[in-house]
């Protein structure tokens, strides 16, 4: 017999998603309502398993990136693109903020043509809508060879508060979240 957390993990969808250091977007999504589970992780290179070291050396063409579970029945991948598009900078080609190199892009890693199709969409409702001053980076790839980052890059928010990175860039990046999408936050994270 089955639990209905059981139920949820077989029924859900996996997104990967790069739009700049992957400690601000893991502690986004940690908070949503409807994502299962959130992975910091490197995908999109041509080294298997790499370091953190090497990833930030730019040398093996990975992005830094989230791997989330999603309910689709709680949470739709729009709604996921949506959150995506609202935390980081979609204009700045490799780089967030102070963050510099194409380990940093913006980038969304499809798992279905479904997928590729609403991210298309959701960039094109963006572009028409003039929401930002330039115009969108970021790639649409399919998904590719992806691997974990090291435990300690794993809820780096949560358990480094006070770190000047975490108080500093991630904190404020949450607020945002909070404030704009108060409705997709989970119960316990209110």
């Amino acid at each position: 017999m089955t639990d209905a957390s059981d139920n949820r993990a077989a029924q859900s969808e996996i997104a990967t998603l790069g739009g700049g250091c992957f400690w601000c977007l893991e502690a986004v999504y940690q908070q949503v309502e409807g994502v299962l589970a959130v992975e910091s992780g490197y995908t999109g290179g041509h080294v298997d398993d790499p370091s953190y070291e090497q990833v930030c050396s730019g040398e093996t063409g990975h992005a830094e990136v989230v791997r989330l579970r999603f309910d689709p029945a709680a949470i739709s991948y729009r709604e996921i693109l949506e959150i995506f598009f609202a935390i980081h900078d979609p204009t700045t080609l490799n780089r967030q903020g102070n963050d510099v190199g194409t380990q940093y892009r913006s980038v969304i890693y499809t798992h279905s043509d479904a997928q590729r199709q609403t991210a298309e969409a959701v960039m094109a409702d963006i572009a028409a809508q003039q929401l930002y001053d330039g115009p969108l980076v970021t790639r649409i790839e399919p998904e590719q060879p992806y691997w974990a980052a090291e435990p300690y890059h794993q809820n780096y928010w949560r358990t480094h508060p006070g770190q000047g990175y975490c108080a500093f860039v991630i904190t404020p990046k949450v607020s945002k979240f909070r404030q704009r999408f108060a409705h997709r936050l989970r119960a316990e994270a209110s």
